[in-house]
């Protein structure tokens, strides 16, 4: 062996200290540590039911081993605990390369679907370097961190292929490439109807106005991708010619917020991100309530109105599916954000669009054909989970609930 490679090695500990939990633990060990010299490496701790497991990764001179060893044994016995300690040669700066970042999401996670995804992630040649738990509660959120070789191209083929093993085992999922990247400033673009609300604008008015079971029959041909969006809404619009303008005031008295969108605006907002809306629906309706949650960019149809009545059409440039993708380019693009920097979320087939080119694609309980499209979905009724799938602990959350 030449001294080049020699040189390239340092003698190191690996400490495992599990047990009932108790305080004191974690001083305690690096009191014992401390009169050594070694140097801390890693350092993890898991806390499940009130059972403690502590790893520690440190570097030593092999002449101390035994003396550190003897003397966490006396610690370790004195708490009540287990000790397991590995010495051996490795690499120096012998660090995780994970460079793929995978969260799960479920209120019934269950052992067949981790072991679908880490079947998966084998089969790619990827190894599976750290698993942490982000929340409880109401969701079950955890993250892997993921070693794999990804050539160009790749990352969107694994989003999909997990995607799909995640959708069979009714688990949500978000892959994304690991870095700095995923904190820094990000563009949150959502779709409005059945999205940020859970109302559809336009059933809401055609059903005051007596043409419901019409309009509705259009919108859901439109959302399954069966028509062509901008004819379909040409159409359901026309459908409302006559009607008073009251009733887009009654109507948004009407539309309710679904569960989590305060809380996710409220959190994206607290950690430097912006937030955007982007809706096939009518500003007539929606604007107040984009002003009231500060929102920071938004576009949306704009019914015309004469004489205090709608005429059926619509004033400017149909908001369909490409629109809402050039839109989310603009917002990007006026923040001085790359798209790989941008999360899009929708359900229908309007939002294939921005879906498709966005960072991060989220189906938001979204039709079967737009699950199948998106790199990633949320199948829960909080929109909230989508900070998870961004890396947002429950922490992280509670915090920006605080302090706004």
């Amino acid at each position: 062996m030449s001294q080049d490679k020699f040189e390239k090695l340092e003698h190191t500990g690996l400490i495992l200290i599990s047990g009932v939990d108790a305080p004191g633990v974690t001083q305690a060990l690096f009191a014992t540590l401390e009169p050594f010299a070694v140097t801390i490496l890693d350092i993890e701790q898991v806390l499940i039911r009130g059972r403690l497991i502590l790893t520690t990764l440190i570097s030593l001179d092999p002449a101390h081993a035994a003396a550190i060893e003897s003397d966490l044994l006396d610690t370790t016995k004195r708490l009540g605990l287990d000790l397991a300690i590995d010495f051996t040669d490795q690499a120096k700066n012998e660090n995780s390369n994970a460079n793929l970042h995978i969260v799960a999401l479920s209120q019934n996670l269950r052992p067949a679907g981790i072991g679908a995804l880490a079947a998966k992630i084998a089969a790619r040649g990827g190894n599976i370097d750290r698993i942490h738990r982000t929340a409880s509660y109401p969701l079950t959120a955890i993250e892997f961190e993921v070693s794999l070789s990804l050539d160009e191209g790749d990352l969107k083929i694994i989003q999909r292929e997990l995607a799909e093993i995640a959708q069979a085992n009714g688990i949500d999922i978000a892959v994304e490439q690991s870095g700095l990247t995923r904190r820094a400033k990000r563009i949150v673009l959502l779709d409005m109807d059945s999205t940020l609300i859970q109302e559809e604008v336009i059933d809401l008015i055609a059903a005051k106005f007596g043409v419901g079971a019409k309009v509705v029959a259009i919108t859901d041909r439109a959302m399954r991708g069966e028509i062509d969006f901008s004819t379909s809404l040409k159409e359901r619009v026309a459908l409302l010619a006559g009607a008073d303008i009251a009733i887009l005031n009654e109507v948004k008295d009407e539309i309710t917020l679904t569960p989590g969108a305060r809380t996710l605006i409220r959190t994206l907002h607290r950690l430097g991100h912006k937030v955007g809306v982007v809706s096939g629906g009518f500003l007539d309706v929606i604007e107040p309530l984009l002003n009231e949650l500060n929102i920071d960019y938004y576009r949306a149809n704009k019914l015309e109105i004469k004489d205090g009545k709608l005429t059926g059409a619509i004033t400017g440039a149909i908001i369909d599916r490409d629109a809402k993708a050039n839109a989310l380019r603009d917002f990007a693009d006026k923040e001085g954000v790359g798209l790989a920097q941008t999360i899009a979320i929708g359900d229908g087939a309007n939002d294939l669009g921005m879906l498709e080119i966005a960072g991060l694609g989220i189906a938001f309980n979204a039709k079967p054909a737009v699950r199948a499209a998106a790199d990633s979905s949320i199948n829960s009724p909080y929109l909230d989970s989508v900070l998870y799938l961004m890396g947002i602990t429950r922490g992280e959350i509670e915090s920006a609930d605080r302090i706004n």
